[in-house]
């Protein structure tokens, strides 16, 4: 009977050791994967988030240039990318899409499909829709832009004239683009 006992002991001993092995293996590389995801570069974006961007910058590209030339829809992603990097706007794409600002007691969306029920409603062609996800994949995940709108933040229909105090880049299809004179980072109302 002392044979099996001791025997029994021994059994859950060993069994203790390994349990207490695993536990402390298990915590080592718990902190390691913890250290590591501190150490990981803090810009790093979840497919999911990529995903919705890219969604938030189709849409745009689509509702804002979507018939125009090539080279117009990459400049609207390029001045939706601009704007995400600037400090006088929200660093998500999604975020600039979709700010709305308030000039003299009312709402104004910065593009302006997204304040216009006739836009938002109206049917989506699925061919120029999957043509602007293209653009987006190019300009948001390639980095592809275009030399002549690296500063550009701001742009309008060629058959509007607002009032901008700003620097005019260049005509592409049938957008004006522009930029901040002379690097004046403060906010302009009624644009932004």
């Amino acid at each position: 009977m002392e044979f099996s006992n001791r025997r029994v002991l021994y059994y859950l001993l060993g069994f203790f050791c390994v349990a207490l092995l695993l536990k402390v293996v298990t915590i080592y590389k718990f902190e390691h994967l913890q250290m590591a995801s501190l150490m990981m570069n803090k810009n790093t974006v979840s497919v999911t988030t990529m995903k919705k961007e890219l969604d938030c910058m189709a849409i745009n590209i689509y509702r804002e240039a979507g018939y125009e030339p090539l080279e117009g829809r990459i400049a609207v992603a390029q001045v939706t990318m601009n704007r995400a990097s600037h400090p006088d706007f929200p660093n998500t794409i999604c975020g600039v899409v979709y700010q709305k600002s308030v000039v003299m007691q009312r709402v104004v969306c910065q593009f302006s499909w997204y304040c216009d029920s006739v836009h938002m409603n109206r049917p989506i062609n699925p061919v120029v829709y999957q043509e602007s996800y293209e653009v987006a994949k190019k300009v948001y995940l390639e980095k592809f832009r275009l030399d002549s709108l690296k500063d550009a933040l701001y742009y309008h229909a060629n058959y509007v004239q607002p009032r901008w105090k700003l620097e005019k880049i260049t005509q592409i299809g049938n957008h004006i683009f522009y930029k901040q004179k002379g690097g004046d980072h403060a906010k302009l109302a009624g644009i932004q």
